[in-house]
């Protein structure tokens, strides 16, 4: 899958190195290839490309929004008439003083986002830990259990994309419902980084569902 990532920082450049190595193409949308993060993201991964942003998104399958959450917006409504028609998978997460929700918990990021592009299918994917278990997923000693990764968006065609590079990324993807839904996501992002990085439990800490049969 030809797969572009906007952001390209700790986020970003694990889930794109881990990408490629599952055989994606990979595209980072660059304005400038010489920028510390491309070159830190290509030195771990030559096989990543570097593009300016239209070209990038323009051949892209699906779209990876990882940049900081104050640039979000702007980022997308420059893009948005090349986004329409495609998957727009939002990584990102408002954070407000004392990790309070920085929006005031009003309306998710995820339907700014959706906003700033109304023709792409935004999905909330990928925001619920931090970067290290997007570096590693792997949780070994636990059977055929994976750590789950929780999505929401109102598109089932996009959320299925979505969830099948989950899945190859090592997630067992939960499909929470539409995109209003992200505002727990993000709310819960939140507590993963209270308890991860305030409370001292370390980010080798994620979410697994559990059923009964």
């Amino acid at each position: 899958m030809n797969l572009t990532f906007l952001g390209i920082g700790q986020v970003g450049g694990a889930l794109a190195i881990n990408l490629v190595a599952k055989g994606h193409a990979v595209t980072i949308a660059a304005r400038d290839p010489q920028s510390d993060s491309v070159r830190a993201a290509q030195q771990r991964e030559p096989r990543l490309r570097a593009l300016p942003p239209a070209e990038a998104v323009a051949a892209a399958e699906v779209v990876f929004l990882a940049t900081p959450y104050a640039a979000a917006e702007a980022t997308v409504t420059a893009l948005a008439s090349l986004l329409a028609g495609k998957v727009l998978v939002d990584c990102t997460n408002p954070v407000g003083p004392g990790l309070s929700h920085g929006l005031g918990s009003t309306r998710s990021g995820a339907e700014v986002v959706q906003s700033a592009a109304p023709k792409a299918s935004v999905v909330k994917a990928f925001t619920i830990y931090g970067f290290e278990n997007f570096i590693d997923s792997a949780y070994p000693g636990y059977g055929e259990l994976r750590p789950a990764m929780l999505l929401a968006g109102d598109d089932a065609a996009a959320k299925e994309t979505v969830a099948q590079l989950c899945t190859h990324l090592g997630w067992e993807p939960v499909d929470t419902g539409p995109l209003s839904t992200s505002l727990h996501l993000e709310h819960l992002t939140l507590l993963w980084i209270k308890m991860a990085r305030v409370q001292g439990h370390g980010p080798n800490l994620v979410w697994a569902r559990l059923r009964r049969a």
